[in-house]
């Protein structure tokens, strides 16, 4: 009974008689009363027991109520001439920009922090001073700036912000395999790819979006920052005495953006802070262990230190993660990459101690980067002879890892879905929005929601689009996998939605599609990335598009603008992005060349190209199957498999037994949230926990007031100043004159340098190869 209970949603006691047992999940002759169901959703690991009386009043969750405001007003003004200009003109500057940087080495990403922040003082800035006169009809100054604009004009700036995953396909087409097809060929696949996923946005809405159980914890960051710019009332405690919210935020803002300044330009080592490797810099074992030179990604990084905010955010913000998520990811982390990597690494299984311990870069029997040139036909076709004569294909033990933890969750998040969720699931599918309890879900339901056949015509649009896509031009992908790929992404969308609304992580099917495609369609490296993107990238813009929803469920946005501004940004991003990326291929010399003086050398096309020769060329049956390297009988990859499937049962049964234990927070993500490895490290990882750990454990629990009235505020404003601060110094002081500003003088120092050097960043491996050895096996 207990799972049965602690997968409900909330119920509002006014209305509690009304819902009948049957679609609680209970059968008809149970004498559990409603309020001992309300009661033993305490369990929940969000729920704040001391405040759940008065829910018509408030979310009985505190880190809603810390953040998002319980009043609407529902006159306030949202899509307006103003938000549409405003609008628009971020889903072009910003998507253009990053997708320019995209390609450079090292890059730079403007956050959509920036254009939340920047918009505030341009819309004061148009209602003061822009006339108020009319086109066809429309105000161009409808007064105030709202915080609805806010929000629909930050929605529009981040939809479409980061580089457009299908891109790469283009990219990649171009450099690796010769083949450029026109612009409506580019156009159409990356506006399938990117769109297709909002046609599920109505069912998921049902299950992601109403249920005031799934919180979306980075919403409350943004809710906080919109809340603290307009001065809006939160519905928490903890609202009065001490310093406001807005001038906390300015300080710490202030604060962030001059410390980023120190690690970030001026005294790099304290970013890079692995002080074990500078005391004995050629040792490859410590190296190895300690180092953490993220510009090479060679060490696991035990020396767990950074005074770098970017660094200790690099895997999202640890205020706003639950705490007991991160306790499952820093747990996930000590198991599988400071116990198990270090043991494979140092017993050479998958003869890995002849490659670095940790790197995105694969290798071939020497050691030496794999070279994939050697095992193509002219047609870039898998030429399975050369193949067999150059060398077999090698990953880093921290690489390997990580494919092995992505089929373990895969199969995780279906199962603990199942098992925990599956009546929540059935309960939420018969039941409709208005019927929620909470405040939110209430003052929402006076909006016309989105019709189903938007979502229909969405879908069917972008579904020809796809068709035409790969049937007009040779890209050797069959409609039949093409409608696979779309139904895995559709049948995870719920289940990992699941997770991320409750524990900020997401759990990705790149790995999955990719391992799926390889097996079915070997030797055909377009199909492959046509596949894994399609497959991937339709789950998670739906919970893009979800994500946004519930952020405007937070701040009382119509749902219909919502959805509007959405699908024309994200249109108008994808265009601007593949405008560039031409102008770029077209006017920049040796463009993705490893020699490009500039440092236009597309590192993540190059991973995106190796990936699709490891999964579309040589194929997972050459490297995962049985007699294969890394299916060696003591350690076969593919058993994580079978390891994810069972591993949520295990929990489960005990949580049956021990019902208040801590049993109950176990999750999948211990198997995806340390997804970001390689290149993340432990000082990525450590810190994070720490002050996680330190905010959402310590300071929630014994300055609970505190917490509520800066927590997220703090975390938007940490963010915000540092973002902002890596933006003026790349645009000022590392752009300019080709990077040579300060090179030869202040920034060429010892604290700028010692983190780069010794066998840290040389990347040197455990055991050293003699001249023209070879390590492997002897055939394969």
């Amino acid at each position: 009974m207990a799972e049965t209970i602690q997968s409900l949603p909330i119920v509002d006691r006014k209305d509690s008689s009304s819902l009948e047992k049957e679609e609680l999940g209970l059968s008809q002759d149970s004498d559990l009363h409603i309020e001992e169901i309300t009661g033993a959703l305490f369990d929940d690991p969000n729920l704040d027991k001391e405040h759940f009386v008065g829910l018509e009043d408030e979310s009985p969750y505190p880190e809603v109520r810390s953040a998002v405001a319980n009043t609407d007003d529902p006159s306030m003004p949202s899509s307006t001439f103003r938000t549409w200009v405003m609008g628009l003109a971020w889903a072009i500057i910003i998507p253009g920009l990053n997708q320019f940087y995209f390609f450079r080495f090292p890059s730079v990403n403007i956050s959509p922090n920036v254009a939340q922040l920047l918009s505030f003082p341009i819309g004061c800035l148009w209602a003061a001073y822009v006339p108020n006169w009319k086109i066809f009809g429309v105000p161009i100054n409808p007064g105030p700036f709202t915080v609805k604009e806010h929000v629909l004009v930050t929605i529009m700036a981040s939809v479409g912000s980061g580089s457009a995953y299908a891109t790469d396909i283009v990219a990649v087409q171009r450099v690796y395999y010769n083949q450029t097809y026109n612009f409506g060929y580019q156009w159409m696949v990356v506006m399938s790819t990117q769109l297709i996923g909002f046609s599920i946005g109505g069912i998921a809405k049902r299950f992601l979006v109403s249920p005031p159980s799934m919180i979306w914890p980075q919403n409350l960051v943004s809710c906080a920052l919109f809340n603290t710019l307009h001065s809006q009332h939160y519905a928490g405690i903890g609202n009065r005495g001490g310093l406001s919210r807005e001038r906390f935020f300015s300080y710490a803002f202030l604060g962030a953006f001059c410390w980023y300044f120190v690690p970030g330009y001026l005294f790099q080592a304290l970013s890079y802070f692995s002080f074990i490797t500078w005391i004995v810099p050629e040792n490859t074992t410590v190296s190895q262990l300690f180092g953490s030179a993220l510009r090479y990604v060679h060490g696991l990084g035990m020396s767990v230190i950074t005074f770098d905010w970017s660094q200790i955010t690099y895997i999202g913000s640890p205020l706003a993660t639950p705490w007991w998520a991160e306790a499952n990811i820093f747990g996930g982390f000590v198991i599988f990459f400071w116990i198990a990597t270090p043991a494979i690494y140092f017993t050479n299984t998958w003869f890995s101690s002849f490659m670095t311990i940790s790197s995105r870069t694969s290798y071939d029997n020497t050691g030496a980067a794999y070279n994939v040139t050697r095992i193509l036909n002219p047609d870039s076709t898998f030429n399975e002879e050369a193949y067999h004569a150059y060398s077999p294909l090698f990953l880093s033990t921290t690489f390997a890892m990580a494919y092995g933890l992505s089929f373990a969750a895969i199969t995780a998040t279906l199962v603990h879905c199942f098992l925990y969720y599956r009546k929540q699931i059935w309960v939420q599918s018969r039941r409709s929005l208005n019927e929620q309890p909470d405040i939110h879900a209430r003052l929402m339901s006076r909006y016309k929601s989105v019709p189903e056949w938007w979502y229909l015509i969405i879908f069917l649009s972008m579904f020809v689009f796809g068709i035409i896509s790969i049937e007009v031009w040779p890209t050797q992908f069959p409609v039949w996998a093409f409608c696979l790929a779309l139904v895995i992404s559709f049948v995870y969308v719920i289940p990992i939605g699941m997770i991320q609304a409750i524990t900020n992580q997401q759990v990705g099917l790149n790995v999955i599609t990719e391992l799926i495609i390889g097996y079915a369609l070997p030797g055909r490296p377009v199909a492959m990335m046509m596949f894994k993107t399609w497959g991937y990238i339709t789950m998670a813009q739906a919970l893009t598009f979800t994500s946004d929803f519930k952020l405007g469920h937070y701040m009382k946005i119509a749902p219909r603008p919502m959805f509007f501004s959405q699908i024309v940004a994200t249109a108008v991003a994808g265009t601007v992005q593949l405008g560039v990326q031409a102008w770029m291929f077209t006017n920049i010399v040796d463009m993705c060349s490893p020699s490009q003086k500039n440092g236009f050398i597309c590192p993540s096309t190059e991973v995106f190209g190796t990936a699709s020769i490891i999964w579309g060329v040589i194929g997972p049956r050459l490297q995962f199957s049985k007699g294969q390297t890394y299916y060696l009988s003591s350690s076969p990859l593919v058993f994580f498999f079978i390891v994810g499937t069972f591993a949520p049962v295990i929990p489960w049964l005990l949580q049956k037994k021990w019902p208040t234990s801590v049993i109950k927070y176990i999750n999948p993500v211990i198997f995806s949230g340390t997804g970001a490895i390689p290149p993340a490290t432990a000082i990525n990882y450590v810190p994070w926990a720490l002050v996680g750990f330190i905010f959402q454990y310590v300071v929630r629990r014994r300055a609970f007031s505190w917490w509520t009235k800066y927590n997220y505020v703090l975390a938007a404003a940490l963010d915000a100043g540092t973002a902002i601060s890596i933006v003026v110094i790349f645009f000022c002081l590392q752009f300019p004159a080709n990077g040579t500003i300060g090179a030869n003088s202040i920034l060429s120092w010892w604290g700028n340098t010692v983190p780069f050097a010794g066998a840290d960043a040389a990347g040197a491996p455990l055991k050293v190869l003699p001249p023209g050895g070879t390590f492997g096996p002897a055939t394969w």
